[in-house]
């Protein structure tokens, strides 16, 4: 890693908390309205950040009791150009919402912040294609151009760090890290997997992690599972060989069902958050680099609760 990137808190060993799915809890529960899952647009909506701090209150309790740090995901992971272009974002339009989303999400830190909560604020990012079919075409090339905005606009707001998530193929894992690195951004890659534990496509997570840490010289902070259930990854994680210690946060899913199922359900899944509590809990001692705690589709504050309470003691009042 280059020696001009500071270490990350999470890297040292301090834990933090996320949120949960925003867009499915957005959309489902809250009732927006928001084609191809695009919450960047909530920030030119009147009321939006007001609606976003809302969203995030009741975390600052949970990550206070717990007695652990908070790291904000802007809600930017489909604020690039294809998803962009879909709902009327051009290129300037673009960079503006990235570089507000983290300028909106340091005033909401500063409310955690005074109340003793410390906090980061990563830039978020998604796949060009889509998020849960493996894009066989995406090259490392492709992604150095596709996603150099983006990660430009986070660089020019300061965030702490970018994470992209829900990643289905390497190549655009080892673009979005080069263009970190040469941001000077820490970087964290997430992969999604399918029912089998493996990546859509049928590439195993070891191979996967393994792959981008040759191409990049091991320069992500670290590696998260998201966007899948923990019934689906855990033999997977309980059979793995050392690339396990390189994984570094869970956002998990509500449901136990596929991404081809929930992709065609009308309703939200929400699951039962106690039993997902538990199963969180069985794969910690499994995952000892564990310093994020949150999750993804179908989950919101009750879900981040119930594993917070499980997975991590109460800090005493």
């Amino acid at each position: 890693m280059s020696g001009s990137v500071p270490l990350l808190p999470q890297q040292q060993g301090r834990m933090f908390v996320a949120d949960g799915g925003i867009e499915t809890h957005l959309i489902f529960n809250e009732g927006f309205d928001f084609p191809y899952f695009t919450v960047f647009e909530l920030l030119d909506r009147e009321g939006g950040p007001e609606a976003l701090w809302a969203y995030y209150a009741p975390y600052l309790d949970i990550a206070r009791r717990a007695g652990h740090g908070f790291v904000f995901d802007t809600n930017t992971w489909r604020a690039n150009p294809d998803w962009g272009a879909l709902v009327g974002y051009d290129a300037d339009r673009l960079r503006r919402t990235n570089i507000g989303a983290v300028e909106l999400y340091r005033d909401i830190a500063k409310e955690f912040e005074l109340a003793g909560v410390p906090t980061l604020v990563s830039g978020a990012m998604g796949p060009r294609r889509d998020a849960w079919q493996y894009d066989g075409v995406m090259s490392v090339a492709e992604a150095l151009d596709y996603h150099a905005p983006q990660v430009a606009a986070f660089a020019e707001a300061k965030a702490d760090m970018v994470t992209i998530l829900t990643l289905t193929n390497v190549p655009e894992a080892i673009g979005v890290a080069r263009l970190a690195q040469e941001a000077g951004l820490p970087c964290v890659i997430s992969f999604t997997l399918e029912t089998d534990g493996h990546l859509p496509g049928g590439k195993p997570l070891g191979e996967a992690i393994t792959a981008v840490e040759d191409a990049t010289n091991a320069y992500p902070a670290y590696y998260m599972i998201n966007c899948v259930h923990p019934i689906h990854f855990a033999s997977t994680i309980r059979h793995a060989g050392a690339w396990v210690d390189r994984i570094g946060g869970l956002r998990v899913n509500a449901s136990m069902k596929s991404h081809a199922e929930l992709d065609e359900s009308p309703e939200l899944d929400i699951g039962d958050w106690q039993d997902l509590a538990q199963r969180y809990q069985r794969l910690l001692p499994l995952l000892p680099n564990i310093r994020v705690i949150g999750g993804c589709c179908g989950t919101d504050h009750r879900h981040i609760d119930a594993i917070c309470r499980v997975c991590l003691p109460a800090v005493p009042e």
